[in-house]
């Protein structure tokens, strides 16, 4: 069997650049990542917002109804 290193090799480019430049790289790769990015229209946007808060008022009343009546179970029986 041949006797392979199985680390990965660095880049040489990757180890002479300082810190400025390496930010600006991710800078600009989150640019070039943005650019791609289908953005929903207004109407979208809307109809997501709204299924998003009325899924979650939904959900804070469920969560408070079973409060209540675990509170009032517990009154019951210990109060």
């Amino acid at each position: 069997m041949a006797d392979v290193d199985a680390r990965p090799q660095p880049r040489p480019d990757s180890t002479k650049k300082g810190l400025f430049a390496r930010i600006a790289l991710f800078i600009r790769q989150v640019v070039a990542e943005l650019r791609k990015v289908i953005w929903p229209t207004r109407k979208e946007l809307i109809a997501y917002t709204t299924v998003v808060l009325v899924f979650v008022l939904a959900m804070a009343g469920i969560i408070a109804a079973y409060d209540y009546v675990f509170t009032q179970g517990v009154l019951f029986i210990f109060g």
